[in-house]
Parts: structure tokens; C-alpha cells; sequence
């Protein structure tokens, strides 16, 4: 961990260790659930096609790919690299469990890529907010998106 997390208003600010340098920015995709490569996703689109997973039928392309971390095969990082080349793979993944698995599929996906949060920001971070991640920095920043009338 290298920092600590602020909460202001509708502002957060995660501090976490780089995997895969760069910065990106986009609308979050949270995932409760770990993600299989092989079999789980559409490398086409960056659809989660994994039949019993929460988020199948939505895809991550453009998204702040926010998730447990991997669960599989070899074949992981094999599906997000495929993934990249259809232009379908995540602007930038944040992940608690750092796995070869993952680290090998994040560094094929070419996005920033960050873990070792000082938050969980699968506590903090929802679907639809927008995150800036900075990599080379260390920080996650993340704009709360508005409610929704209900």
C-alpha cells in the first residue's frame, strides 16, 4: 500500500502499486466475481459470456475493468491479448489478487493496470462512475456518478 485513501464528496482517491504503467480514464465496470478467460469472455467484443457470471452479456471494451482478478486456464491472458487486437480490452483493469495469470494477461492487454489498493475498490467503486488511473503515479481516481431517480 502506498498512501491513503481520501473520500470527499463525491471524490475518491485510491492509492495502489502499478502493474502495467500508462494512464487512462473511462466509465467503471465493477465485477463482484473473478473473470475466466478462456471460455468466459468474447475476445470479439469484450463480452463476458461466462454462463453463470453477473455481468454476462455486458461487455468491458473502453472500461474501467474493475474485478476480483482471474480464474481459469493459461488461457487468460491468451483471451484479453485477442481481446486487444479486436480493439474489445479494457482502457484499464484495478484487481485485489495478483495471480501470474493476471499479471501476464495485463501486461498483453497493454492497459494500465494496478492492484494493492489502500481501499478495496470494489467497496467503493460502482459501475458507471468515471475513473482516472494514473499508473505510473499510483492513484485511482474515481468521480462518483449521480444518482439515479428512483
Amino acid at each position: 500500500m502506498t498512501g491513503d485513501a481520501t473520500i470527499h464528496g463525491g471524490f475518491i482517491t485510491l492509492h495502489g502499486r502499478k502493474v502495467v504503467g500508462g494512464a487512462a480514464e473511462g466509465e467503471a465496470l465493477v465485477s463482484s466475481e473473478r473473470i475466466s478467460g478462456w471460455g468466459g469472455i468474447d475476445p470479439r467484443t469484450g463480452t463476458i459470456i461466462e454462463t453463470h457470471h453477473p455481468l454476462r452479456g455486458v461487455s468491458f471494451a473502453g472500461k474501467v475493468l474493475v474485478f476480483p482478478g482471474a480464474k481459469g486456464s493459461s488461457g487468460w491472458s491468451n483471451q484479453f491479448h485477442l481481446a486487444r487486437l479486436t480493439g474489445s480490452a479494457p482502457a484499464a483493469m484495478l484487481f485485489n489478487e495478483m495471480t501470474t495469470k493476471i499479471a501476464l494477461g495485463a501486461v498483453v492487454v497493454r492497459a494500465p493496470a494496478m492492484t494493492g489498493f489502500d481501499l478495496d475498490p470494489l467497496g467503493v467503486i460502482e459501475t458507471g462512475d468515471w475513473v482516472k488511473v494514473n499508473a505510473d503515479r499510483g492513484i485511482v481516481e474515481v468521480i462518483k456518478r449521480e444518482p439515479r431517480p428512483g
